[in-house]
């Protein structure tokens, strides 16, 4: 799991990417609002490292997680992948996107056909996009069972006879599949046990440095976070609030969202929290966002000012990295 050099291409590139869904209503169901689930959204993901997305539920990450690896299409914005951009794609050309790009799902149950035999859940994709033959693909879901920690012996069995661990397990193995460059992984750890949360993490890091592939890593853990990550990118209401290394965020917050969001993340030790600032009242709707910065209603430190326009990302200053940006007028402030 090591970053990338700054100075290298990016390996996914998304500038003002937009997700907005249409509100219908009344007898026409004519469109009376949108939801607007990402909203004008820029990050680029450097070869091999792990980029990870983190924000409270509702605030767009899952979406904009869908719409990399295309399962939704951008409503607006440019998605480069490799210096070529995707955002457009259709046909012949977005099947050979998906094959270099594959989504690890939540949910590691409903992910999995129970119809199927694991063994053909994760050679589906291999005969979706013709590669070898019938032997040559079945040798190759017993080597990725392996890899997974799963035995070959397995393979005539039904999802329903394994456990939440090793289901996604299984979910990782199909994701392997086709040597993708990129794995987006949407909250693979919150369905499992605690216990097993552990073991499952430990897979995905040895695997990326066994096959160096680049991760977008989808979490609303930040002790997971903080764990893998090499960058990180916090969410709110479809918006990146602030962006930067992972010392960048966890040591050097700057945005009070990102600050509320560490304070109130256990800690092994209660002594060592401090004074916990609570986020006050609830998320917005996307449907209707708040004017300026889609925070202040949340904010402890909001001013007249933070109502009047949204934010730019700026360099965030201080001790900070180059890269560590934030949207907010205080930030040097606070």
């Amino acid at each position: 799991m090591s970053a990338a050099e700054g100075s290298a291409p990016p390996l996914l590139d998304a500038r003002g990417l937009v997700k907005h869904y249409p509100v219908r209503g009344g007898f026409f169901s004519r469109q009376s609002a949108v939801v607007r689930a990402v909203d004008g959204v820029s990050f680029r993901v450097r070869r091999g490292e792990t980029f990870s997305l983190v924000g409270e539920s509702g605030c767009g990450k899952s979406t904009l997680g869908r719409v990399l690896v295309r399962l939704e299409d951008p409503t607006d914005g440019v998605l480069r992948f490799g210096g070529i951009d995707t955002a457009k794609f259709s046909g012949r050309e977005l099947f050979r996107y998906r094959s270099k790009i594959q989504m690890i799902f939540q949910d590691p149950y409903s992910s999995l056909n129970p119809r199927m035999t694991i063994g053909e859940v994760i050679r589906e994709p291999l005969e979706i996009h013709r590669i070898g033959r019938r032997r040559q693909q079945e040798e190759r879901v017993e080597q990725l069972l392996r890899e997974v920690g799963l035995s070959p012996d397995m393979m005539e069995r039904y999802p329903h006879e394994f456990s939440g661990g090793q289901r996604q397990r299984i979910g990782i193995a199909r994701a392997l599949a086709l040597d993708p460059e990129l794995i987006v992984a949407d909250e693979p750890l919150s369905a499992l046990d605690v216990s097993v949360q552990a073991q499952v993490i430990n897979l995905m890091v040895h695997l990326q440095r066994e096959h160096h592939f680049t991760y977008v890593f989808i979490s609303h853990d930040l002790m997971v976070v903080e764990y893998l990550s090499d960058r990180i990118a916090i969410m709110y209401l479809g918006k990146i609030v602030e962006t930067g290394t992972r010392e960048d965020i966890f040591e050097r917050p700057a945005h009070p969202y990102t600050r509320a969001l560490i304070a109130s993340s256990p800690v092994p030790d209660p002594a060592q929290r401090g004074e916990v600032q609570p986020i006050k009242g609830e998320i917005p709707s996307p449907i209707n966002p708040p004017a300026g910065c889609a925070f202040h209603p949340r904010c402890l430190f909001a001013i007249d000012d933070c109502r009047k326009a949204v934010p730019p990302l700026e360099p965030a200053g201080r001790e900070s990295s180059p890269e560590h940006l934030a949207a907010c007028i205080r930030k040097h402030e606070i």
